[in-house]
């Protein structure tokens, strides 16, 4: 949609600018905005006639999971005001683009068939970390289809180590 991504480019902008001093901070409660504002029903109730913009600010407010500093309710209420709740995501989503550039991070997602604990976490990330030659900001995404091993999903490289992965590898070789 690259619609949308014109739409929450200059809204992403301006957080990173007005939140430059603390962007790990500004960056938990972007995350948790935008993860209310994907409720389908709530996106419905955002844009009922019926639904006054203060109702769907102290919704929002009152279900995210932090604590929303001043800043995060002015940006929240500039969104809602706008009629742009819908694209809260991909603002979040370019934020997270732009904070990763200035501290020269990626995010990586680390797909699973098993809960992985902090130790063996942070055991993988300096593993991955060497190996995607950057700093890496991991998040866990459980899959128990993958049998074993795990799958790693930084932006658009893959790496896969699953049993899954290895089986198909060795389907192909099978059947050729």
């Amino acid at each position: 949609m690259a619609e949308l991504a014109t739409i929450a480019r200059p809204y992403a902008e301006a957080l990173f600018k007005a939140t430059s001093k603390d962007l790990n901070g500004a960056a938990v409660w972007v995350d948790a905005l935008s993860a209310v504002a994907q409720n389908a029903q709530l996106q419905q109730f955002a844009d009922s006639p019926k639904a006054s913009t203060d109702q769907v600010f102290d919704l929002i407010a009152g279900v995210a999971r932090v604590d929303l500093p001043d800043a995060a309710k002015n940006f929240l209420r500039t969104v809602i005001e706008n009629g742009r709740l819908s694209a809260l995501p991909e603002m979040a989503a370019q934020f997270r683009a732009l904070k990763n550039a200035q501290s020269g991070s990626s995010d990586a997602v680390v797909h699973s068939a098993f809960p992985i604990d902090a130790a063996a976490l942070a055991e993988l990330a300096v593993t991955l970390e060497k190996q995607f030659k950057r700093k890496l900001n991991l998040s866990v995404v459980l899959q128990p289809e993958l049998i074993g091993g795990v799958r790693v999903v930084v932006g658009d490289e893959v790496l896969d180590t699953s049993v899954k992965a290895r089986l198909e590898q060795m389907k192909v070789a099978l059947t050729a």
